[in-house]
């Protein structure tokens, strides 16, 4: 679980896409809060530190604690808007919760060894399909990622959602048993497969 991180933020009182160039100008971030039947709140952030808690991963799964000239929120981002050439931040959303609330976020899913695993090792390939997976989640209990070992799995099979063990109070946000990953077998493998049905049934014309 991400540990609740504390932020910095100064409130931002004027509004518009020239006011938040002149913040990006000055090195602030624009940012609002919003959401739990209150009203929004227009903040700014420092851009250099939250460039760094963005690119340090989990942005999307980590609760805040936002202070705004003294008052907290309790927030967890929702979306966030990055310049398409030089990849900064330009714009974050937040939103409020609640203490003891429930959360839907994306979770990362993450391939456990898949050096070691012997499908893999012999020349199979893992093609994944979902490198993220929707999750309802307490918000003080949001895992920071979805494991799966690879260990037991063999060439041709799918990895399904169903397979996978979630932590205690979390559940699928999704409909359906989707998969997360398939392994194939090394081309090579195919082939003398191949060749020994078409063998097969070769012998069985001729009988």
């Amino acid at each position: 679980m991400t540990a609740i991180k504390e932020l910095k933020a100064q409130a931002r009182t004027k509004v518009g896409k020239g006011a938040a160039r002149a913040e990006r100008r000055a090195g602030r971030v624009p940012a609002v809060i919003y959401g739990d039947g209150k009203a929004p709140v227009g903040i700014t952030l420092d851009h250099v530190e939250i460039n760094k808690i963005i690119y340090a991963g989990h942005f999307l799964t980590t609760l805040f604690n936002v202070d705004v000239n003294g008052e907290k929120h309790r927030v967890i981002p929702r979306d966030y808007q990055l310049d398409v050439v030089k990849d900064f931040p330009l714009h974050i959303d937040f939103l409020r919760v609640a203490v003891g609330a429930s959360l839907s976020v994306d979770v990362p899913v993450h391939f456990l060894n898949a050096d070691t695993a012997p499908a893999i090792k012999q020349g199979g390939t893992l093609n994944i399909v979902s490198h993220t997976v929707a999750l309802n989640v307490p918000a003080d209990a949001i895992p920071d990622a979805i494991e799966v070992d690879l260990t037991d799995y063999n060439f041709g099979d799918s990895i399904h959602l169903s397979a996978i063990k979630l932590p205690a109070g979390v559940t699928w946000a999704g409909h359906g048993d989707d998969t997360l990953a398939t392994i194939t077998a090394p081309s090579g493998l195919k082939e003398a497969e191949a060749d020994e049905a078409a063998a097969a049934a070769a012998d069985a014309a001729k009988a």
